[in-house]
């Protein structure tokens, strides 16, 4: 392991310590009122904005969560930006009252949602991260379900999830590049098994963190992301955050 991995790997565990401390107290974006909670991840303001709550991927259990937190609660919305996506959702992460821990990560605490690897920010990322990670500890909500962490070396699970956000587990058999694209085997049949990609445009997130995809050779990793796939499943690595190095026992993050 390289001087900076040992770095990210130390800032998590401390991190892992203090999940609902301050990491996630970006500048505020506003306050309101909670009308309406439209989906899984997304609220309506009595002032008409919709909110889409940044950093995680919902479970079946999100939506009923969700409202019995914020049904008609006054919430401050924190973010880097108000900058509105594409459908127009302000992205933030959602406080109610005077309470410094975020909804997400309340949620996550709870095994309630899944951390997408989306937030830049790193203390913040690591922050959540560790309340998901506490979450599977505990089994508690969706990780009570041993299937909720797939197995690589079980493609045809994987695959049977196309178009679903997944979180999957093993031990890399291979790194290849072929053209721009890095490929992470984690089958012995390349076309069938399970891989993770990484594009060229990428590798600079993950040479920052101190991590060569080739070290990744041999090691036992967690992914997450959405599958995708006609053969063998896949996830596409946007986010170093997607990638989880573990250890023999407890997995160890690396933060986006």
């Amino acid at each position: 392991m390289t001087r900076p991995l040992h770095l990210i790997v130390a800032i998590l565990l401390v991190a892992g310590h203090s999940a609902f401390a301050s990491p996630c107290q970006f500048e505020s974006q506003g306050e309101g009122r909670v009308a309406a909670i439209v989906d899984a991840r997304s609220i309506r303001l009595d002032d008409g904005r919709e909110i889409r709550l940044t950093g995680i991927e919902p479970t079946a259990t999100t939506k009923q969560v969700l409202t019995s937190l914020l049904a008609g609660r006054d919430v401050t919305l924190r973010s880097p930006d108000d900058t509105p996506d594409r459908y127009g959702r302000q992205n933030a992460l959602v406080f109610v009252g005077e309470s410094d821990t975020s909804v997400q990560a309340t949620l996550l605490a709870q095994g309630d949602a899944i951390v997408s690897a989306e937030i830049a920010d790193r203390d913040c990322a690591a922050a959540l991260m560790a309340s998901e990670a506490e979450a599977r500890r505990q089994k508690k909500g969706s990780w009570a379900d041993s299937s909720a962490i797939k197995n690589a070396e079980s493609p045809d699970d994987i695959l049977a999830g196309i178009g679903r956000f997944m979180v999957v587990e093993g031990k890399v058999r291979s790194v290849r590049q072929a053209g721009a694209m890095t490929y992470l085997n984690f089958g012995r049949n390349w076309t069938r098994g399970f891989a993770a990609t990484i594009s060229k445009r990428t590798l600079p997130a993950f040479e920052s963190a101190g991590i060569t995809l080739k070290s990744l050779e041999n090691r036992r990793i967690r992914v997450r992301g959405w599958v995708e796939g006609n053969t063998g499943p896949r996830i596409d690595i946007r986010l170093v955050g997607q990638v989880e190095l573990l250890g023999a026992n407890e997995p160890t993050g690396v933060r986006p």
